[in-house]
């Protein structure tokens, strides 16, 4: 009995060390690296939409936003996935208004990256292509009361990271902008109902091209990440600046905010069974 007991012992462990070794042999590295950082950023929103209102309402924004930046080994291209989901609630001067406003944005772009200084400092410039689907509501209005929100923005952007050290910890230091160039969008014209578009059907420059002129806005966003206790916390923060002036009608979105967040680096791994 203890003969064939030490016998089936020493079959199941060179069965797990052959399983183990198959493994390895199938296990293949990619040159794919991956930064990802989830963040949140609360601050202050200074909001005009003349179809609703002639005056300007200012509250508090929380933004959530999910940074992916994607690279491969020995390639000077990168990618940049961007979400952003936001809400914010914000009141007149006279305290008798409320607006509600809520937005899903996202961003997809390809940037040239360069390197310099023994690699501490990586320069990204390109373009992106921004999706933006949103509301906004006003509590006071009792005819059209709410205003949609609908565009598609083609935007030149840049960044520039420097990587150094500071009490032997490492820390990265970040900024990066984005400039919508051309693009189209959504809007009632002036003294225009949303019962004339949708149920009557009544056409009027509803879908407008857009310009740098027209929707003069700017993203920019300056980070720190840092180590601590074995994860990478990202602080910083956030200005997003969106104006337009289309169909007679004044809109804009001035946000500031805190940002932080959690960043992940990785690098993706094939399994061939």
């Amino acid at each position: 009995m203890i003969k064939a007991s030490w016998l089936i012992s020493v079959l199941v462990f060179l069965a797990f060390s052959f399983k183990a070794k198959g493994q390895e042999a199938d296990t293949i590295q990619s040159n794919k690296i991956i930064t990802n950082a989830q963040m949140i950023s609360i601050g202050a929103v200074n909001i005009l939409d003349t179809y609703l209102s002639p005056e300007k309402y200012t509250g508090t924004e929380l933004r959530y936003m999910s940074h992916t930046i994607r690279e491969r080994e020995g390639s000077r291209w990168s990618r940049l996935l961007l979400h952003q989901g936001n809400v914010s609630y914000s009141n007149n001067r006279a305290d008798n208004a409320n607006f509600v406003a809520g937005a899903y944005t996202f961003s997809y772009g390809v940037h040239y990256n360069w390197n310099f200084l023994d690699n501490r400092l990586n320069i990204k410039a390109g373009a992106q292509a921004d999706v933006n689907l949103g509301f906004l509501y006003s509590t006071r209005n009792s005819n059209n009361p709410a205003q949609a929100k609908l565009s598609l923005d083609i935007s030149p952007s840049a960044s520039a990271t420097y990587r150094f050290r500071l009490w032997n910890r490492p820390f990265s230091l970040r900024y990066e902008a984005s400039v919508p160039f051309v693009g189209i969008m959504f809007s009632p014209n002036y003294g225009q109902s949303y019962y004339e578009i949708f149920t009557q059907g009544n056409y009027d420059h509803n879908v407008v091209p857009t310009t740098l002129i027209s929707t003069p806005s700017l993203r920019q966003m300056l980070t720190l990440d840092f180590t601590l206790n074995r994860t990478t916390l990202r602080v910083g923060y956030l200005g997003d600046y969106r104006q337009s002036d289309v169909n007679s009608l004044k809109y804009h979105s001035y946000s500031n905010m805190f940002v932080i967040g959690i960043v992940r680096h990785f690098k993706l791994t094939k399994i061939v069974p």
